[in-house]
């Protein structure tokens, strides 16, 4: 049974693990960017594994098929919505300088993004600790490429890096935040804890199909034979497949 040190170590590995990608691109802008070809992929392969290996699964222990696979629907046309709201700010609020009122947008954004993350990983913990694990290990996987991609973002604004590693501190901690206040009300009043999961499963499955697996196919190496970004996807899903096998998820 999970309690709050464990949904508060896992959410702040879930969380500021991913400022790992973030924090190279402060140091060494082009491993950074190696570190986000590499990290993607991976994460998609994560993702898809705990989606229909683990969280739909134990969705379905908790409620109905209906009803999860439902609120599984409902989360990827919402994060759609949610994203393409977000593009369409973007696209009619741009100017340039560090006073671009897209540099809150995009804090928001991944502040928001991080919130949700929380909510995920402690829904997951709810169930079981080691559902909490995987899920947790899968949000950790995505996030790096996403930090470095946030990092790099709020450079070109403008920010000093000092400013955007605060931010980010900060954003991060949104993780830990939602997971504690999810987990505690999930404790005392039973949250429906099948429809979160189905939540989480259409968000995760949102992210990888339509955010990352499009651009490992526009970044393919076309020439050759054998490119890596495949071979880390598949990875990515067999070692998060082998973790839910070995846990007896």
């Amino acid at each position: 049974m999970a309690n709050y040190t464990i949904v508060i170590i896992f959410s702040l590995v879930g969380g500021l693990f991913s400022l790992l990608g973030g924090l190279l691109i402060l140091q060494n802008k082009s491993i950074a960017e190696r570190l986000a070809r590499y990290a993607a992929p991976f994460a998609a392969g994560a993702m898809l594994s705990a989606v229909f290996l683990d969280l739909l699964k134990e969705g379905i222990a908790e409620a109905s098929a209906d009803q999860v696979l439902l609120f599984a629907l409902a989360g990827v046309i919402l994060f759609f919505f949610a994203e393409r709201y977000i593009r369409w700010f973007h696209h009619h609020h741009h100017h340039e300088g560090e006073s671009d009122p897209a540099i809150p947008l995009i804090i928001i954004g991944d502040t928001l993004h991080n919130a949700i993350d929380g909510v995920v990983i402690a829904a997951a913990f709810l169930v079981d600790v080691q559902v909490g694990i995987v899920t947790t290990l899968a949000v950790a996987a995505h996030e790096i490429p996403q930090e470095v991609g946030d990092f790099g973002l709020l450079l070109s604004k403008g920010l000093s890096r000092k400013r955007v590693l605060l931010v980010n501190v900060f954003s991060a901690l949104a993780t830990t935040v939602m997971a504690v206040l999810t987990f505690a009300i999930g404790s005392e009043e039973q949250l429906p804890i099948g429809v979160l999961l189905g939540l989480s499963a259409g968000f995760l499955l949102y992210i990888a199909t339509s955010d990352i697996i499009p651009d490992i196919h526009a970044n393919a190496q076309h020439k050759k034979l054998f490119d890596v970004q495949p071979v880390l996807l598949l990875l990515g899903a067999v070692t998060v497949g082998v973790v839910t096998a070995l846990l007896g998820v």
